[in-house]
Parts: C-alpha cells; structure tokens; sequence
C-alpha cells in the first residue's frame, strides 16, 4: 500500500471545547461545527444543551470517562476517530471545557496525525476560568493573586502527584481540577508545606449552568464542608486569596 493509501476517501477530525455547560459559551465556530458535523463523539462532561447544537441526522456517539466506568479505553476512541474520518465522514470529538486543560486532547491528536488523519483544534472555554467568573472569584486579582495554576487533583494509588511546594507558595491562585475524591489530601498537604491552614477555599459545582452550587471555607474546614453539602463531582475547588472575593463578587447564584 502506498503511503498515501491509508487517508483515501478521509474525512476531518475537528477537536471541539464544550466549554463548561452553558451552550451560549460554546464559541461560534464549536457551534457552526456542530451543526455540520456528520458524528459527534463526546463525553460525559457535555450537557445536553450543547448537544441540542448538533443537528438531529448526526451520529452521535458517547465515549465518556467517569470515576470507575470508561464507556470506551482511550485507544479505542482513537481507533473510532480515525475509522469515522477515513469514511468521508466530518467528525466532531466535543469535549467539555477546553481540549487541551486535562481532556487528553494532545494524545488523540497525535494518534491523528501518525494515521494522517486531517484534524483541527477549536479551544473552549475551561472549568477554571468558568467557575472562577460565575461564583464570583477572580483568577487573578492585582494585591491578591499574581499567577493561577492548573492541576489535577485525580488520585492514583491513594495520592495525588504534584508539586506541592510550587503550589504552596503565596499570591496565587490554584484552581484543581478533579479534586474532590482527594480534597482531604490536597488540603492537608498544602498545610502541611506551609500554606495557611486559613486559606479561603471553595469548590464548584456545575459551573455556569442554572444547578450551580458553591461551597466555600478555607484548606482547614473545606473537605467537611463538601462532605456535609454531600457536593459531588464533576466540581472545580478554586485555593487562595481571591475566594475572599465572592462575597462582594458572587452574582450567578444570587
């Protein structure tokens, strides 16, 4: 088989961000794509507002990833990717949030472009900065926060692997993503590595749709806190000063 053989007849893979829930913050070209596409392959985080922006006649196919049940393995929904492109078909693989913030975009993408697949990325907006704007807390905030990282907080073997001495250190803002199975471990080891044990802390339910809910305490009382809301994933916690803002700031769930 000629080199070129292996793409004949393909169709393109377009890398779709959901954005947090709320369809209207899906970006116009996410939006015009899904109104095109012949198959839509998305997963658990995509609501069923945004789905609503793909047209009735599309294939519609869920891969979805949650604690404990993967719908497909990863290497599977690669495999469906390619097959469904190399039939001529215009695939759209939605992801909630944004592709490339912890949504494995970057691995299927490789596997693309090594079977010469056509792709193209469209970012969404991620959980982070959605969850930060609706309940009211700045990622960043001049005196308050002067950088924001992003981590994962998924457990692996009961630990969650980060640096915990970066994320320590005053005047910034971490926002982590998959947190709240581990929030009693991320709190106690950023105690633990010096930050105050009085950090304002909150996590983030549903962000930007109408069943938002927000908790809010600080690294020493928030994991009792969300145990006594019983708030459940998917959730974002957002740590640092700038949670103290919500109270002047918070206006969704107002």
């Amino acid at each position: 088989m000629k080199s070129g053989d292996r793409n004949r007849g393909a169709g393109k893979v377009f890398l779709v961000g959901a954005g947090p829930g709320d369809p209207e913050l899906v970006t116009r070209k996410g939006a015009r794509l899904l109104a095109a596409a012949d198959t839509v392959v998305y997963d658990h985080l995509v609501g069923e507002a945004v789905l609503d922006l793909a047209r009735a006649e599309a294939e519609r196919i869920y891969v979805g990833k949650e604690p404990g049940r993967h719908e497909l393995p990863q290497e599977s929904i690669n495999s469906l990717l390619i097959e469904r492109a190399r039939a001529g078909r215009c695939v759209v693989r939605l992801k909630g949030g944004d592709p490339f913030v912890f949504g494995r975009g970057g691995e299927e993408i490789i596997e693309l472009a090594a079977a010469g697949v056509p792709f193209e990325v469209v970012p969404g907006v991620t959980a982070a900065s959605a969850a930060a704007a609706y309940a009211g807390m700045p990622l960043t905030h001049r005196g308050l926060a002067r950088a924001c990282m992003l981590v994962s907080g998924h457990l692996t073997d009961g630990q969650v692997d980060v640096d915990w001495e970066a994320l320590a250190r005053p005047g910034q803002t971490i926002a982590v993503y998959m947190g709240i199975g581990a929030i009693g471990i991320i709190c106690e080891r950023l105690i633990a590595h010096g930050l105050d044990a009085g950090t304002p802390a909150a996590a983030i339910r549903n962000a930007s749709v109408a069943s938002q809910r927000t908790v809010v305490g600080t690294l020493a009382d928030l994991p009792a806190r969300i145990a006594r809301a019983q708030l459940q994933s998917p959730a974002i916690v957002i740590i640092g000063e700038v949670v103290r803002l919500r109270e002047r700031l918070a206006w969704l769930e107002r």
